[in-house]
């Protein structure tokens, strides 16, 4: 297998702040790797490094000859200019013609259909499809994605899978989103100072990752059990210190100090650092915190959502999903009494108290310190009923008391979440709000969220395209914007199965028992439609093949006519292949 890069020895520092040092791994051709880790660990930074928009401070970066690299950033801006002319600004391979040709294919792979919309209008999930378009408009061998799911909606996320199925080209994924690592991936590659070279790799997707990983920590675990031992039978032969040293005991002091420093560095390795959250409720033992009825919102004369009927009591985790401009965060408003509904009502018991956690961060003031905006009143907080000192609660969040006076804009975006939860962590609360809390987290801090939010004795709504974490926290799952008789659902399974099939169906709540089902069998017109798919898709495939051949022909590519025709040919044989599979897939499921 060809190697498309290889990474020897990488270290890039902050000051004093090591991100990794003398980091090796390579690339190949097939490969699909999530690249993970801690918040801080330079994931992105090494992105940018392969880029070449950031240096090392030390290393090598070999590449095959002609590599061509595509960029889609985590936080994408873009002129004003139409869809159509960012990606023609994007150039590539190719002349005006084809330039031309493959951004209109790009953009309909995208599932755009305005080409000529301004980009710097899009919203946030849009803008992250428009950044890949852009990046593979190099047909780059090798495409880098940083955080490419914040942002998108779950209907986004599952197209993207998709997307990247389908596409030929290896590529490097930061995501913290664990569904789709475990459906994108086929390597996985782990920043980490908790591993002797800084690194740790598996090939596999990421179940298979955290299962190896586990195991290797805990061997090392016990490496430094077995260490601590022997360093302490050497540590009494050094203090008896025989006065005439021999050649033989001069040599088993020096394998002393070294044993020593080896015991030293696996027990830093050793060292977990996990975030500290427990969320503070009020311990009200009111059953019913809040009720809501018929709840109805329309937006500039279009209608959101309307008939919206909920409870929320102690213990209930309401997951809210639905597509992008469904009305999730304007009725997670409307529930918290941001915004007024347009009909129905919302009773909350006596004195309720209430936290809200904004997806756009609009609550931290870029100009103040990280100490600012941890402990904004004095030196210390006062959490639970107990004063801790800010340099002891900056721990808690994983923050050292030396970058206390680091401006909230020199953070990450994981950094600057934590601080969030470190603010609402300080406010005793009936009913905690969450609009997307999880973007940016890195793995082990979500799974001590989920923790928390599993443990908190309030009730929680919480918006979230992350399915794992809505599938180990909620009780419940309202769907916004679906073309089915109910919103309520028992869990994200149970939606998808309802999506499906839209036939009206009576609301599921979690503490009824899921009905069985019967297996549904195909018609003898579906069954044999199954049989040809994939004679179907490969027939489909070549000749998206042969027409890619003859496009590559010099003479065709003199021809701007017919080359504009075969271009034309193949967007609708790509359109057809996208169709056949979606339809393979939805032929499999019902049987399944």
């Amino acid at each position: 297998m060809t190697t498309l890069l290889g990474i020897h020895s990488l270290s890039k520092s902050f000051g004093s702040d090591h991100l990794f040092e003398d980091i090796s791994f390579s690339i190949s051709e097939g490969d699909r790797i999530g690249l993970i880790g801690p918040n801080g660990s330079g994931k992105s930074t090494l992105l940018k490094i392969l880029m070449g928009l950031e240096k090392a401070d030390s290393g090598t970066i070999s590449k095959k000859q002609g590599l061509r690299i595509g960029y889609a950033s985590q936080s994408p801006h873009f002129p004003d200019l139409s869809l159509e002319e960012v990606l023609l600004a994007a150039g590539g391979p190719g002349d005006e013609l084809e330039t031309l040709t493959k951004a209109r294919i790009l953009l309909g792979k995208t599932q755009f259909s305005d080409f000529d919309q301004k980009a710097h209008s899009l919203s946030g999930g849009w803008k992250k499809r428009l950044d890949i378009a852009r990046a593979l408009m190099q047909e780059p061998d090798l495409l880098l994605l940083d955080e490419p799911t914040n942002h998108l909606d779950l209907e986004g996320i599952l197209w993207l899978e998709k997307f990247l199925a389908r596409e030929k080209t290896s590529y490097l994924v930061i995501s913290h989103d664990r569904y789709f690592l475990e459906n994108v991936t086929n390597k996985t590659v782990e920043l980490n100072k908790a591993y002797p070279e800084g690194i740790f790799i598996s090939k596999g997707n990421i179940s298979y990752h955290l299962e190896h990983k586990e195991l290797f920590l805990e061997g090392q675990l016990e490496q430094q059990r077995s260490l601590a031992l022997t360093v302490k039978n050497e540590m009494e032969w050094l203090r008896r210190s025989p006065k005439a040293r021999t050649t033989k005991s001069e040599s088993r002091v020096q394998r002393a100090h070294k044993l020593m420093q080896e015991f030293s560095e696996v027990k830093i390795r050793n060292k977990t650092h996990k975030v500290e959250i427990d969320f503070s409720s009020s311990e009200r033992e009111t059953r019913q915190l809040l009720v809501a009825k018929n709840l109805t919102k329309s937006l500039g004369g279009s209608l959101l959502f309307e008939g919206i009927d909920l409870t929320l009591s102690p213990g209930t985790c309401l997951g809210v999903v639905g597509k992008n401009g469904t009305g999730k965060s304007t009725l997670l408003k409307m529930l918290a009494g941001k915004i007024p509904q347009d009909m129905g009502t919302i009773k909350m018991a006596e004195d309720l108290k209430l936290v809200y956690f904004d997806q756009h961060r609009e609550q931290l003031p870029l100009d103040i310190t990280l100490k600012e905006a941890l402990a904004p009143k004095s030196d210390f907080v006062n959490y639970q009923g107990k004063e801790i000192h800010v340099n002891g609660w900056a721990k808690r969040f994983l923050f050292s008391p030396e970058r206390l006076t680091i401006p909230i804009r020199c953070l990450s975006g994981g950094e600057r979440a934590r601080i969030l939860i470190a603010r609402l962590m300080l406010e005793p609360a009936d009913i905690l709000f969450l609009d997307e809390p999880t973007n940016d987290l890195d793995i082990p801090t979500l799974e001590v969220f989920e923790e928390s939010l599993r443990e908190f004795g309030g009730a929680v709504v919480l918006i979230s395209h992350d399915r794992c974490l809505m599938d180990k926290v909620c009780t419940q799952i309202l769907g916004l914007g679906l073309n089915v008789e109910q919103n309520l659902f028992a869990s994200y399974e149970q939606l998808e199965k309802a999506t499906r099939n839209t036939s009206p169906k009576k609301e599921a709540l979690p503490s009824q028992e899921k009905p069985k089902e019967k297996p549904k069998k195909l018609s003898y017109k579906e069954q044999k439609e199954l049989e040809g798919m994939e004679e179907n898709i490969a027939k489909t495939e070549s000749s998206i093949a042969s027409l890619q051949k003859e496009i590559d022909n010099p003479k065709i590519q003199a021809n701007a006519e017919k080359a504009l025709e075969l271009y034309s040919l193949m967007g609708k044989e790509q359109k057809k292949l996208e169709t056949l599979y979606e339809r393979w897939q939805t032929l499999l499921d019902t049987t399944s």
